[in-house]
């Protein structure tokens, strides 16, 4: 017997107030549109989802805010976040279920939604925030500030949330705290350094001996390998590293952009495999946000075209841009360009790699 007061399965899920939460507008004015209740139940869906993957990364947060973060937490965090990446594969499929609706099915209730929109989700602006979208790296809506969209007092939720840690922060710092960044007499950069030199300069040499591509063809990828070689150089330069977060070309700090390279590129190193999981599920994360957001955009032309949304966007066209502008962990998915083979990698010196094995092994 439970020490506890029984509950019913009813009570507890609270489903009166759920399942009478759905009240189509299309039916208050005479003329019930069967698809209307999909619309609704899908967004109530997506709301609810929505609390969970905040429930999550507030807990993240959290965790992160220490000054040292436990190992056990580091599984907990990481654990959370693979719950928020399945929770956006829910999301996306989602969209199949709302597109079993047809255009003209959207249209008999479409009129009664203005000026609703889904760009008034306080809670999705909240995950962006708490994730580490920049009020200043946001696409303007209709010219305006995003929190001008939705009620005050959410309004001044988000405007708190702006200046409050966030996850892309806390994992900032928490790079910062790398250890085996110093190696002691080892040189680890300039070894590595020269590695992605030469691999650059490998590039180079078969672009201009492809017989297959025309001349501004090669011009081309040539300027695209020197751009990248000096996105490349700036790691290595503290005030060119800034000046070139100060042009939105990286958004992590200059110690944590090495600690994030290092731990994806000795990733086999036990010690480094919870750290390069972490980096891995973030990029997940960004990855499904980009997916969910393109799908949405698809989407919205399939229903309306190039049709204005109903609040008042450029539909179809602000969605896929948003797509393009709102990534958060993006500096994760450049540093993929300055990957070498591990043949090229720079041998670490034997104390560093006995201090990031399991002490078992010893």
């Amino acid at each position: 017997m439970s020490q506890y007061p029984p509950v019913h399965y009813h009570d507890y899920l609270a489903l009166d107030r759920i399942l009478n939460a759905q009240q189509r507008r299309s039916e208050e004015f005479g003329e019930p549109a069967h698809d209307e209740m999909l619309f609704i139940i899908t967004h109530q869906t997506y709301e609810l989802w929505f609390k969970q993957v905040l429930h999550e990364i507030d807990s993240i947060i959290d965790i992160f805010a220490q000054g040292r973060v436990r190992e056990e937490d580091m599984g907990t965090a990481i654990s959370r976040l693979g719950r928020v990446v399945e929770i956006q594969k829910v999301l996306i499929d989602q969209i199949r279920i709302m597109e079993t609706m047809t255009p003209l099915d959207f249209l008999d209730f479409r009129d009664y939604l203005y000026p609703a929109s889904g760009f008034q989700s306080f809670q999705f602006r909240l995950v962006e925030n708490k994730l580490g979208l920049k009020a200043d790296h946001r696409m303007r809506y209709n010219e305006a500030s995003y929190r001008s969209y939705v009620r005050p007092e959410q309004s001044q939720a988000l405007e708190k949330t702006e200046n409050t840690p966030s996850l892309f922060d806390g994992v900032e710092r928490w790079l910062e705290r790398t250890p085996f960044l110093q190696v002691g007499n080892f040189d680890f950069w300039k070894v590595y350094r020269e590695s992605v030199m030469k691999m650059f300069d490998t590039e180079s040499d078969v672009v201009k001996v492809n017989p297959t591509l025309q001349a501004g063809d090669k011009e081309r990828n040539i300027q695209n390998i020197e751009d990248a070689r000096s996105l490349f150089e700036a790691l290595f330069d503290e005030k060119r590293y800034r000046d070139s977060v100060d042009r939105g070309l990286w958004h992590l700090s200059y110690p944590a952009i090495h600690a994030a390279l290092f731990i994806q590129l000795y990733r086999h190193l036990p010690g480094l495999q919870l750290p390069f999981k972490l980096i891995t599920t973030l990029l997940d994360i960004d990855e499904l946000m980009t997916s969910w957001r393109y799908r949405h955009a698809l989407m919205a032309k399939r229903m309306i075209g190039t049709k204005i949304g109903t609040g008042g966007s450029s539909g179809y066209q602000y969605l896929r841009e948003a797509t393009d502008r709102h990534k958060i962990f993006n500096d994760f998915f450049q540093l993929t360009t300055f990957f070498v083979p591990r043949s090229a990698l720079p041998e670490l010196p034997a104390e560093i790699q006995k201090k990031l094995r399991f002490n078992y092994e010893l």
